[in-house]
């Protein structure tokens, strides 16, 4: 195979242009997904809520999860903060009222019931390298153990510490987290959580109906609720929604932004590839064509000295 010095570096161009083209088309490629019509939530109103713990124990129930030490009907332990594990999909908090001078938020504790957030746009999801954590068309976010190799990296990507690791499961350990009971909703039914709830603390629906109904409840109780329903944009928006009658801030949520993690770090390696990989790409493809054309032993005999052309004639 012959090629002329000309068309080669033509060649070269063309190829770093398409190669440049590709990755300029990836960084734009970094959107937002489209979250389904379809999508089911849960809408929690924490004004309602008086830390029963019917939540905790149906899901203990439903995903056969070990009995805790102490039971269900042990208020005590809602004296402490606590945080989902490998054993507990979901856990009560109690929040006792804040006082800023004269000022008390509220009259009463606030309970708040806390479990996966099964993001629209999960982060989760984004850091799993083995397609282990998925997102379904009807909200949740399911994992599947076959394909977990126990990297973890969901756990550090979760803006909300959800994630678990059985640590104690030396053979087969998975990573737990709530599953908005999938195969039940799948199935027309309700999470486990929302059937049990005797104060009717969570509302199961349609995403969007729940926040027209976040939105009514806030309209007519101006003085109950803060004008906010956290999780509608919170990283993007989740398939959990909250209603609050104090900042949530003081009621265990996180602060966030409104932009999900993925899309930053999606955006980063996008910029990242297109102004180091396309240089990469088609350093490595000249190099090819330059063995495959003979291109490099041709330009080291145009360098031969004059000397050394009289002395190979010789």
């Amino acid at each position: 195979m012959e090629i002329s010095r000309r068309n080669f570096f033509k060649i070269s161009g063309a190829m770093a242009a398409a190669s440049l083209a590709d990755t300029s088309k990836g960084a734009q490629a970094a959107t937002t997904p489209s979250i389904s019509e379809e999508a089911f939530g849960c809408l929690v109103d924490t004004t309602l809520c008086v830390g029963c713990r019917k939540c905790e124990q149906a899901c203990n129930t439903q995903h056969s999860l070990p009995k805790p030490v102490e039971s269900f009907e042990e208020m005590t332990v809602l004296e402490n903060e606590r945080r989902m594990d490998e054993t507990s999909y979901t856990v009560v908090n109690k929040y006792y009222p804040k006082n800023i001078g004269t000022l008390t938020w509220r009259t009463r504790p606030t309970f708040v019931k806390f479990q996966c957030m099964h993001c629209n746009d999960p982060s989760c999801v984004s850091a799993c390298i083995v397609g282990a954590l998925t997102k379904q068309p009807n909200g949740s976010v399911i994992y599947d153990a076959a394909k977990c190799i126990g990297c973890r990296y969901c756990m550090v990507a979760c803006p909300f510490q959800v994630p678990a690791y059985e640590y104690d499961n030396a053979l087969t350990p998975q990573v737990r987290k709530c599953t908005f009971c999938f195969e039940t909703v799948k199935d027309g039914g309700l999470p486990a959580c929302a059937q049990i709830c005797p104060r009717e603390v969570i509302t199961f629906g349609k995403r969007s109906d729940l926040l027209k109904l976040a939105r009514w409840k806030i309209k007519n109780n101006p003085g109950k609720y803060v004008d906010h329903i956290y999780g509608e944009h919170e990283v993007g928006g989740t398939s959990w929604l909250y209603l609050s009658s104090e900042p949530f801030e003081t009621v265990g949520f996180p602060k966030l932004g409104t932009q999900a993690p993925p899309r930053l770090t999606e955006a980063i390696q996008h910029g990242l590839f297109q102004y180091f990989a396309a240089p990469v790409i088609l350093y490595g493809v000249l190099g090819g064509i330059m063995g495959l054309t003979g291109y490099l032993k041709g330009a080291k005999e145009d360098l031969k000295s004059p000397t050394e052309e009289k002395g190979d004639t010789q």
